[in-house]
């Protein structure tokens, strides 16, 4: 299989358990961390999937890394190069469908649950319906964009994924290994353990206790996506 792309937006938030899960496959990947002065290249020529990770900034900031980011997405889209979204990767590829990213009317940080929806293709990325333990750090949402089909929601968040034809947004984290969440618990405002300023926010200790009780479950999502995201980039090469 031709290499995966991988933009990264922060070197904070880099590929974690997504690098990992490649690396066990024997997939080549090349990651490109703009914070670190990669510019991200001109087109995806060479490559045979591409994952959008995430970032503290707005999908709508005047960033050309961000617009550079959109311009590739959509050449994968022309060219049906399945593409991976990863919260702030997901709004951008809501963005360059035209679906404008808001503020959310709930901020979620820390493990919160989504609703995996009842039809088939949610099944083919997420597998049965019902609820998932995720672990979230996002402000804005996504519309969700014309002619993709809504996979996942919640009361906090009505879109917490989507998909169209070989390409999945989501708003959260499914990347986010253990070392990455300790890392960010440092981050999290220590009151929101003891007194949350809104229930979909958790201080660090909690996002801490999570990684026992969540993570493994989290990683067996992330082993199903990102096997299907494969499965369609195989395919795809198989027929070209």
């Amino acid at each position: 299989m031709r290499p995966v792309l991988i933009l990264q937006h922060l070197s904070s938030d880099g590929p974690a358990y997504l690098g990992t899960w490649l690396t066990r496959q024997g997939v080549a990947f090349d990651v490109f961390d703009t914070e670190a002065g990669h510019a991200y290249p001109e087109d995806l020529v060479g490559y045979g999937a591409l994952a959008i990770l995430g970032g503290e900034m707005s999908a709508n900031d005047a960033l050309p890394s961000l617009r550079q980011a959109e311009v590739l997405f959509l050449q994968a889209l022309a060219a049906g190069v399945p593409t991976l979204g990863h919260c702030l990767g997901g709004q951008l590829m809501a963005r360059a469908l035209g679906a404008p990213v808001t503020a959310a009317t709930m901020p979620e940080i820390g493990w919160q649950p989504v609703q995996v929806v009842d039809s088939a293709g949610a099944a083919a990325w997420f597998g049965p319906p019902g609820e998932r333990r995720v672990f979230e750090w996002h402000s804005e949402t996504f519309a969700l964009p014309a002619g993709a089909e809504l996979l996942a929601g919640s009361a906090a968040c009505t879109h917490q994924a989507f998909a169209l034809g070989p390409h999945l947004a989501m708003q959260f984290h499914v990347e986010a290994d253990a070392e990455k969440i300790h890392q960010w618990a440092n981050d999290a405002d220590p009151q929101d353990d003891v007194a949350p300023r809104l229930r979909t926010m958790q201080g660090p200790a909690t996002m801490r206790a999570g990684v026992a009780e969540y993570l493994a479950g989290q990683q067996a999502l992330a082993d199903r996506i990102y096997t299907r995201w494969l499965e369609l980039a195989r395919n795809r090469q198989s027929q070209a």
